[in-house]
């Protein structure tokens, strides 16, 4: 039987591959949260725009959303991160 023998340095190259594969398949979080920030921002200014008087607490709730929101693309920045340069 044949048996196919990988050098050293090739399975090095593969597993840093990998590893950049998996830090991008970790950074579609951000696509999330980047679509979710901009229909947010979309119903506040929707709203703002049939109630001006209550735009106030609109926009605090929308900085607090878009906080939340961002704070999930922030933990998939930091997984990549720790993916790349960690293992």
């Amino acid at each position: 039987m044949d048996v196919i023998q990988m050098d050293v340095d090739a399975a090095a190259q593969i597993g840093q591959g990998l590893k950049a594969i998996g830090a991008g398949m970790a950074m579609l979080g951000a696509i999330g949260a980047g679509g979710g920030i901009g229909i947010l921002v979309s119903g506040a200014v929707q709203g703002i725009a049939r109630n001006p008087d209550a735009s106030g607490d609109i926009q605090t709730n929308m900085i607090l959303g878009i906080a939340f929101a961002e704070a999930v693309a922030i933990y998939a920045l930091v997984v990549a991160l720790i993916i790349l340069f960690v293992f």
